[in-house]
């Protein structure tokens, strides 16, 4: 049975008193420090037989046969169930645009979270917390084809085997709480054009 991690937001208040669990009177206050996020290092592997990986050279999303530097990532726990996935050597976030297209983002944006949920046999599935089918209002999910290219959001349905993996976490980091550097929801249109942007 693969073994899972799932991080836990940890929020530290200055000044918050703290009563000794024997509930003898014995108060202290927490150190001064700002709220931190407890996230973890790890390797996501796909059932497709993929590392989860991103291409140094172009900041590319793929799926890579053998485990390396390139395939360790951060899971930064951003809300309940929800997570950023940020390369850990480059820095990028994996994003999902409004065409469900996979790509990678050097700032954090609401385009940067996914809803974390267990599937069947213990997989995991990633899932836009921002995009979904607009008629049927089924999610979008990061998935990988036979090739390990990310194939769109739209076609990655939870049932299949393109977007299940698993992570294999390495060890626990704290992390200062990402800074939307989007805060409007961006819109279709919006998304789109920024994403031929950064094509050309």
């Amino acid at each position: 049975m693969p073994h899972l991690f799932y991080p836990l937001l940890l929020t530290v208040s200055p000044h918050m008193p703290i009563k000794c669990p024997c509930c003898r009177g014995l108060n202290f206050s927490a150190p001064l420090q700002e709220s931190q996020l407890k996230g973890v290092k790890t390797q996501i592997f796909s059932r497709q037989g993929f590392y989860l990986s991103i291409d140094p050279e172009n900041g590319s999303v793929k799926g890579v046969p053998e485990e390396s530097d390139d395939t360790v990532f951060y899971l930064i726990p951003v809300g309940l169930r929800v997570v950023s996935i940020q390369h850990r050597d480059t820095l990028l976030y994996i994003a999902m645009n409004s065409e469900g297209r996979v790509y990678t983002s050097d700032t954090y944006t609401s385009e940067c979270k996914f809803k974390e949920s267990v599937f069947e046999n213990y997989y995991v599935v990633y899932t836009s917390s921002l995009y979904k089918q607009l008629e049927s209002g089924r999610p979008w999910n990061i998935g990988l084809g036979k090739n390990g290219i990310p194939i769109k959001g739209s076609q990655a349905k939870k049932h299949k085997h393109h977007s299940h993996f698993i992570p294999r976490p390495i060890e626990v980091k704290m992390f200062k709480e990402p800074s939307i550097c989007d805060l409007a929801v961006p819109s279709r249109s919006t998304s789109t054009s920024d994403a031929k942007k950064k094509k050309t």
